[in-house]
């Protein structure tokens, strides 16, 4: 018997680095995986998801947690639209814990934490804010305002004491911590790279993340995010009728 071929790895389609305080958006294809490390440790990463094909369908917040029964994502997790199908799945990720209930930092948030520097004096060493790149971004595929749903924050941990004040976790991410998502659809990735909103140090330093695209193969049916819970097979199921007579 002849020895079996080595297994090949997943061609890589991209690979950057994005600086802090920066925003990006790209097209993920179906069944390729988006790779995000935290260089420095410290970092955040402001996500939001929308079906590429359709592009009013998008990221929900409250059907991604309460149809896992959870808080937060992390591996296993699947991130699902509004119209009950899956984005994205969480294939890989070492860190644990992502915040999806804190939202994006604003103009005026920036402004009170860090003080104001604007372009016009200080270039791109101005102070930048989350929502207001996230809205560039949308700008450049035809979305806006309205279009600004609850997002993920990716590296990201506040966690709630008895009383449910939210505390952000110092040190959460460490250098060198990545997470991998694998598009369960075509799927308008949209980021920014801003320190979250309840950040507590006092010096704006967001911090950079190197983005990865690679090849990737469909889910098996014994994959892990699709068995997480009955809730995701169900979503997988909705999602793979989406793509019925289209190739």
């Amino acid at each position: 018997m002849s020895p079996s071929a080595p297994t090949s790895s997943p061609a890589v389609l991209l690979e950057e680095v994005l600086p802090g305080a920066a925003m990006w958006s790209q097209v993920l294809r179906r069944h390729q995986v988006l790779r995000l490390t935290d260089l420095e440790g410290g970092a955040n990463v402001s996500m939001l998801l929308y079906n590429a094909d359709l592009l009013l369908e998008r990221y929900n917040m409250a059907d991604t947690l309460k149809a896992q029964h959870t808080a937060f994502v992390t591996k296993g997790h699947v991130l699902y639209s509004d119209m009950g199908r899956v984005l994205c799945s969480v294939v890989e990720d070492s860190v644990g814990w992502h915040d999806t209930v804190c939202g994006l930092s604003d103009a005026a948030l920036v402004r009170e934490k860090y003080g104001e520097k604007r372009y016009q004096e200080h270039r791109n060493a101005w102070h930048r804010n989350a929502r207001d790149e996230i809205l560039v971004e949308l700008a450049k595929w035809g979305l806006g305002l309205r279009d600004l749903v609850p997002n993920l924050n990716l590296f990201s941990k506040a966690s709630p004491d008895v009383e449910g004040k939210l505390s952000y976790a110092v040190g959460h991410a460490p250098p060198s911590a990545s997470v991998a998502l694998r598009a369960e659809m075509n799927v308008l990735v949209v980021l920014s790279t801003c320190q979250h909103a309840l950040d507590p140090r006092t010096e704006y330093a967001p911090r950079p993340v190197r983005i990865e695209i690679r090849s990737g193969e469909p889910p098996s049916p014994r994959d892990l995010c699709r068995c997480f819970c009955p809730e995701n097979e169900r979503g997988f199921l909705n999602t793979e009728r989406f793509f019925l007579g289209t190739h």
